[in-house]
């Protein structure tokens, strides 16, 4: 059952950019931007939290979900070391995920001849 939650809400969250991009003249970064912002207030709102406990992996790897770790983070850091936790919280939260995008990133270019759109 945690598969079957996992994946209607991460389909909606790409449902939801879809429809975005195809009905508006957003371009792809700013519904990237428009995204990790949505995660993190509505994680300020405590409202992410629920979505997260219903979806798990479906909410926590798309887009939002960055949003979401960082103000999860900086929140964490805020009870613990005062003002300057809102600004070292979000990176100690999503350091791990932001190395390994740009690791692998950096391995898929050495693998394939990435080329850019004319």
């Amino acid at each position: 059952m945690d598969y079957a939650k996992a994946f209607i809400t991460g389909g909606i969250i790409c449902v939801i950019g879809q429809i975005l991009m195809d009905q508006t003249k957003l371009t792809p970064a700013r519904v990237l931007v428009l995204f990790v912002t949505l995660g993190a207030v509505l994680q300020g709102m405590g409202i992410y939290q629920k979505i997260v406990d219903f979806g798990g992996a479906g909410a926590t790897v798309p887009l939002p979900g960055f949003g979401y770790a960082l103000a999860k983070g900086a929140m964490k850091d805020v009870k613990e070391a005062g003002l300057l936790g809102a600004f070292t919280g979000g990176i100690k939260a999503t350091a791990g995920g932001i190395s390994g995008a740009v690791f692998f990133g950096y391995i898929m270019a050495l693998l394939f001849n990435p080329k850019t759109k004319k």
